[in-house]
């Protein structure tokens, strides 16, 4: 089978790839890169060698922090997140599942006080089993990553 790009080359910006298939849109969403103003784009179910199918985000003019890279693996731990720069991978980041994440998330639980007072979201990560759970700074209550993310 011969290989060919199903997504147009980015001269600066950030690619995310090897996402697992059915991450990207919770990952464009949750990670607000609509809202950069800048030509974004994401490929849904694409063919893969590795995962047999993946998905796939590119974000023009955007360059991740490492930071920023790392909050990526609760939702894509094998995801490599490349830095572009005039056509050409200039930096690779290496996610590891950070210890905290600030200002992404809202709280699930409706009684905490990050809901009424003007704080910013603050989660502790940690991996437990197949599982992710987090744990508010603020109320001390621990969820699954996946009833974090579903919250607004």
């Amino acid at each position: 089978m011969e290989y060919t790009r199903t997504v147009e080359a980015l001269k600066e910006g950030t690619v995310i790839d090897h996402i697992p298939a059915g991450q990207g849109l919770k990952i464009l969403r949750l990670f607000r890169f609509a809202d950069t103003g800048e030509r974004v784009t994401v490929g849904l179910n694409l063919s893969s060698r590795h995962m047999g199918s993946k998905d796939i985000i590119k974000v023009e003019n955007v360059a991740l922090t490492a930071a920023q890279a790392n909050e990526l693996a609760l939702f894509a731990p094998k995801a490599t997140v490349n830095l572009i720069s005039n056509f050409e991978v200039v930096k690779k980041h290496k996610l590891e599942l950070p210890e905290a994440i600030e200002g992404i998330f809202a709280c699930p639980n409706s009684n905490c006080i990050s809901h009424t007072e003007p704080v910013e979201s603050h989660f502790y990560v940690r991996p437990q089993g197949t599982d992710t759970k987090m744990k508010c700074k603020y109320c001390e209550k621990v969820f699954s990553k996946d009833i974090v993310a579903e919250v607004r």
